[in-house]
């Protein structure tokens, strides 16, 4: 008996060695992309072509985060994986999907491209996407950033950071799992900072927004969301406490810790402005404030983009 158990599991093995191998060459191509190790238009389409996949007519990147909302066993990552490629192959079949590690996290990232220039098709196939993702992983949350339409391969590294950015900015946003890059607003202003000099979008967030993630972390205060519902009422405190069912004087005294923390007043234009394009900031690097995904055990503080 020990000998057939044996040899099924050999026959399973001898199976399974050329899908991995091939999840193994699409997780390498798609890393290499993101890390920009191949840029030019000849590079991106070779390293394409070793994986199957066709980009005479361009491509869509997407980009899907999912985390675990209780605990789980380890095979959901994997599941996660099978998941997102069935919904986007059941309307793009040319479709890659593979997992990578884009940002320090203990959830799961899959990235998919899409072949072709149908954008209509690629947000039908991201819609796919989340819609099998939400009935196949109950218990897990989910973001999905969609990518504008590369037109050829040498633009493949723009959609993949496009779809980067939009998937930052939907998980901070429970109401909108699933966010175009289109759609984005003022975020799309900071991409050539996302790709190019992360580490000064860093910085400018550590000036500005950090000490209050950080104060909000080890005080389980509710800085970050009084500071975001403030702007969003356009500087009204009556307003914010109204949004948020708070007092006005706790709204006054939350504010007061922010000038104290950041050394900007949330009463001046320059300190609205420079703490507005801090929170962006914040978004755009996928840092993840008291009670997001970083909440997690195990999970880290944030998710900044590898570099």
């Amino acid at each position: 008996m020990r000998l057939v158990t044996t040899l099924i599991a050999s026959e399973v093995e001898r199976v399974r060695a050329p899908e991995r191998a091939s999840q193994a060459a699409a997780s390498a191509f798609v890393q290499r992309l993101f890390d920009r190790e191949q840029a030019s238009r000849e590079a991106v389409q070779s390293g394409a072509e070793q994986v199957g996949l066709a980009l005479d007519h361009g491509a869509t990147v997407l980009v899907v985060r999912a985390h675990s909302l209780a605990p789980a066993g380890d095979g959901w990552r994997t599941r996660a994986l099978e998941v997102a490629e069935r919904g986007a192959r059941a309307v793009v079949p040319g479709a890659l999907a593979a997992r990578i590690e884009l940002t320090v996290t203990s959830g799961a990232e899959v990235v998919l491209i899409l072949p072709g220039d149908d954008e209509p098709a690629a947000r039908r196939a991201a819609d796919s996407v989340l819609r099998e993702l939400q009935a196949g992983l109950p218990g897990h949350g989910f973001a999905v950033g969609r990518s504008r339409v590369a037109a050829e391969a040498g633009d493949l590294h723009r959609g993949a950071a496009e779809a980067l950015l939009a998937a930052n900015v939907a998980e901070s946003d429970p109401e909108r799992p699933l966010l175009a890059f289109d759609e984005t607003g003022a975020y799309r202003l900071l991409l050539p900072a996302m790709s190019e000099d992360p580490a000064e979008l860093q910085r400018f967030y550590a000036e500005t927004v950090e000490p209050l993630v950080a104060y909000d972390e080890q005080y389980e205060t509710e800085l970050v969301s009084t500071l975001e519902t403030f702007l969003d009422a356009d500087g009204n405190v009556a307003g914010t406490a109204a949004r948020l069912f708070t007092h006005r004087h706790t709204i006054r005294y939350r504010l007061e810790r922010v000038r104290e923390l950041s050394g900007l007043d949330v009463g001046s234009t320059d300190g609205r402005e420079k703490l507005s394009l801090g929170l962006k900031a914040m978004r755009v690097l996928g840092i993840a404030t008291r009670g997001g995904p970083a909440r997690e055990a195990g999970a880290e503080g944030g998710r900044v983009p590898r570099r």
